[in-house]
């Protein structure tokens, strides 16, 4: 299953040539991914609280295809690649009107309260 997130392109995220700097492609996903795991039920502040449970990055490849400019509409789209036990690995693009600008392949890792890995919970995997 496929979860989209749209966001507009705001003149913040934006160079002095009004393209957007290529290292907010990575906080477009990171929204993305966050809304997605909020779409499944998952409180991650809870999740961290109750269980000293957290998510980490642990590998990011990107991709920089084209650029997207000021005031575009753009959608973020994240599928799930394979889960492991403690691993979750996603598929993640950035589109505008259906055309691919950004691809990314992101490794997350659980962590527990002592920053070592810990098994993904269960509505993550399901």
């Amino acid at each position: 299953m496929t979860h989209r997130f749209t966001l507009r392109v705001y003149y913040e995220d934006t160079d002095l040539a009004g393209i957007v700097y290529y290292a907010n492609y990575l906080k477009f996903i990171e929204r993305a991914r966050s809304e997605w795991v909020r779409g499944l039920g998952i409180d991650q502040l809870r999740l961290k609280e109750e269980a000293g449970l957290t998510f980490a990055v642990r590998r990011v490849e990107a991709d920089y295809i084209a650029p997207a400019r000021f005031d575009d509409l753009l959608e973020v789209e994240t599928t799930v690649e394979e889960a492991g036990r403690a691993r979750l690995t996603l598929r993640q693009r950035v589109l505008r009107d259906g055309v691919p600008l950004f691809e990314a392949r992101v490794v997350l890792v659980a962590l527990g309260a002592g920053g070592r890995p810990v098994r993904l919970p269960q509505a993550l995997l399901a």
